[in-house]
């Protein structure tokens, strides 16, 4: 059995470097997963300060309490910056002290940023208690709507991109989209006063644009129109434009670099758009036509139905 066991651990060796992709034996600048998600944790209680945090946050101690979160925030991110920073392509060479140096420097500034973040979560919230009756409170939004979470982790996840550290700013997205189901791309650009309802099954692309209060329901996809060649498409604009004042209601699919959605509209359900949409426009789906076959009479069944809706 000892021998069998062997033969298996010398297999499984074996793939390990026929497959160097896939393993990551010896790297010096391996990232750590769960520090990140825990380091963006750390940065939710500074932007939401008392939601989150274990016990009572009071005004008394509030500074020290920030200081404190921000020195781990500070510590562990440097690190796992200058990590990323070495494991990219562009500067898998560099000088540790470089690499160290240049994450120092991105840290400060992503910490400086925070006062513009959570500006922009403030508009967020006014945006979805505003655009939500089922809403009776903000605080039931900070605590508990996914597409808040989601949108919150998108910004300080773009900040990162803009500041251009690689890798952990789609750690944090992908952590976000496996708890709400909604994936924003961190390199997407999206404007003020941002309301995701509900939010389940939401794609929004890399190089998506979306201007100010914008409101968009589940299941919409803003994408590409086509992803087969791949690599060759880096950098180029392959996701929409969504302009100001702009609705879009469930299970649409707004698909395109060139297309724009004019500030204004509302995009209908279940609609299926590759072309842009001029400003003020309304675009529905022409509904279905039902059919029913044997059984009762179709104005009895319908009388049923409207009885019971009513």
């Amino acid at each position: 059995m000892k021998h069998r066991t062997e033969q298996i651990v010398d297999t499984i060796l074996e793939s390990y470097g026929k497959y160097d992709l896939t393993s990551r034996i010896d790297a010096e600048n391996r990232l750590n997963k769960a520090i990140i998600i825990e380091v963006l944790e750390r940065i939710r209680r500074v932007l939401f300060p008392g939601f989150f945090d274990d016990g009572k946050t009071s005004s008394e101690y509030i500074k020290y309490m920030v200081g404190e979160h921000l020195e781990f925030i500070q510590y562990n991110l440097k690190k796992q910056i200058a990590r990323a920073l070495g494991s990219d392509d562009t500067c898998s060479e560099c000088p540790k002290s470089t690499l160290f140096d240049r994450a120092d420097e991105i840290t400060k500034e992503f910490l400086e940023r925070i006062p513009k973040i959570r500006d922009y979560l403030y508009a967020d919230v006014q945006a979805a208690f505003n655009g939500d009756p089922a809403a009776y409170s903000t605080d039931e939004i900070i605590f508990s709507y996914p597409g808040l979470f989601a949108v919150t982790v998108y910004r300080i996840a773009h900040e990162l991109v803009l500041l251009g550290v690689p890798l952990i700013p789609r750690i944090m997205s992908e952590h976000a989209h496996s708890l709400t189901g909604i994936d924003i791309h961190p390199g997407a650009t999206i404007g003020r006063y941002f309301f995701i309802d509900h939010g389940t099954g939401i794609v929004v692309g890399e190089t998506t644009t979306i201007g100010d209060n914008v409101k968009i329901y589940q299941g919409v996809t803003l994408g590409a129109l086509s992803t087969r060649k791949g690599q060759q498409l880096r950098g180029v604009k392959r996701h929409p434009t969504i302009g100001d004042n702009v609705t879009i209601y469930s299970g649409t699919s707004i698909l395109g670099g060139d297309t724009v959605i004019g500030s204004g509209a509302t995009i209908g359900g279940n609609a299926f758009i590759v072309s842009s949409v001029a400003e003020g426009t309304k675009v529905s789906v022409k509904n279905p036509e039902l059919q029913y076959s044997g059984g009762k009479s179709n104005e009895l069944q319908q009388e049923e139905f409207w009885d019971w809706v009513i």
